[in-house]
């Protein structure tokens, strides 16, 4: 019986070295010669001008959650939508009740301010 566990463990050791194996050799072979111009902050091209931790509202990323989180819901709905013939009225309840319940989330969220952009 521990035969089978030890496959798996085995198989385990080996997909969790896969990707430690080549960031632990990356880190000893890579060159070292930190400079001011290397160390500071690009983008675009340009020096920076100013404080580079600008800080962003928390409405930006509340409503860049709320987007994926409405947005997944076309993973769910698409193929009951395709094979919807099939499926009887069983599932037509059951998709009844996953809308409401992402109706609640969205009013829910439009209540608490999170879909306001400014």
């Amino acid at each position: 019986m521990l035969a089978n566990y030890a496959f798996i463990g085995l198989f385990f050791v080996a997909a969790a070295s896969f990707p430690i194996l080549p960031l632990i050799g990356a880190y000893f072979l890579r060159p070292s010669r930190p400079t001011e111009i290397k160390l500071d902050t690009y983008e675009c091209g340009l020096e920076a001008i100013g404080d580079i931790w600008v800080q962003f509202k928390v409405q930006y990323y509340l409503y860049a959650l709320a987007f994926v989180v409405f947005d997944i819901e076309v993973v769910f709905l698409y193929p009951w939508a395709v094979a919807f013939n099939q499926l009887g009225l069983f599932a037509l309840v059951e998709m009844a009740i996953f809308l409401v319940i992402l109706i609640g989330g969205l009013v829910y969220a439009w209540r608490k301010g999170a879909l306001e952009w400014v």
